[in-house]
Formats: C-alpha cells, structure tokens, sequence
C-alpha cells in the first residue's frame, strides 16, 4: 500500500505558481474574483498600482488617499490607459475615475455613502452606481437614486496637453 503525503499550497502560492503579475492579481480583487476563502497570512494583499499611497506607483504619482488628494496618472501606462476609451474607469486610492460620455474626465469618491461599498461607472446612464443597494450618483456627486443620502466628493481633473496624463485633485 502507498501512501501519499498531502501537500497543500496556500492561495498567494497557487497564483504565483501560475505566474501572475501584482497588476494581473490587483485586477483580480478590484472585480471581486478574490475573496477570503481561508485564514493564512500568505494571500496576496491588495496594493501595487491601486494603493494610491504617496509617491510613485505603476503609473500613479502624488497622493491619492486621505486628504488632500493631488495625484496624476500615465494614460501611457498598461495600468491607467483604458481610460484612453470612453466609459471605461479605475479605482486610484480612494478615488474612481472615468472617461465618462463626451470624452470628459471625471473623478469622484470611490464609496458609495450609503455603506461604503465602490461605485462603479455606467456609460449608458452616465452615472456612477453602487451594486450593492443599487444607489445611483450623477457626476456632480449629487445622489441620483437611494437609498444614498449625502453625495460623492467630486475632484477636479486635468488632462495634460499631449494627453498622456491625467492630473486629479481637490
């Protein structure tokens, strides 16, 4: 008789074994395709290009979290250029921003201020909306659907003139 050891591997492991990248796995949890499924310290953490933290990550410069929100992002970079395509966005720290209809830029806070679940863009309606109570915001920040009752922070946007960049701030 043979006997087999079992050999387990941690799910961080198991993704890196497939050889993806900290943007492919940030991809990942950012749709919610990664979730806690067991206890164990080995998992990857959320960070790399959306950690919006001080400093110079993947295609984000400044601070993109906390207060005073100032940072920019390189529309040239595998990370930020879908927003080169209209209706497409991206979460940056705390704040998602999108190529919205009519080719403008718009950047507002990421939670929903009902339960602080991540907005998402809709280019049909033109508005960002929350899955999770299906609350609606119109661009201005302003709710558009309920249960939210208070509105998103809106910041301010400034596309470079060769349009590489993309410049956030309040």
């Amino acid at each position: 008789m043979e006997i087999n050891e079992k050999e387990t591997l941690k799910r961080g492991e198991f993704l890196r074994s497939l050889g993806l990248s900290t943007s492919a796995l940030m991809a990942f949890y950012c749709m919610g395709t990664l979730t806690a499924c067991s206890s164990g310290d080995d998992d990857p953490q959320p960070g790399g290009n959306n950690n919006g933290g001080t400093g110079s990550t993947a295609g984000l410069t400044g601070k993109a979290t906390g207060s005073s929100i100032d940072f920019t992002l390189d529309l040239t970079n595998s990370n930020y250029n879908k927003l080169k395509t209209e209706g497409q966005f991206v979460i940056a720290g705390d704040v998602i921003v999108a190529l919205a209809s009519g080719n403008k830029y718009v950047a507002l806070s990421k939670r929903c201020t009902h339960e602080g679940t991540n907005v998402q863009y809709r280019l049909a309606q033109n508005d960002m909306y929350c899955s999770n109570h299906m609350s609606a915001f119109n661009l201005d920040g302003t709710v558009k659907q309920s249960p939210a009752a208070s509105p998103l922070k809106v910041y301010k946007t400034e596309l470079s003139q060769n349009g590489n960049s993309l410049r956030v701030y309040e």
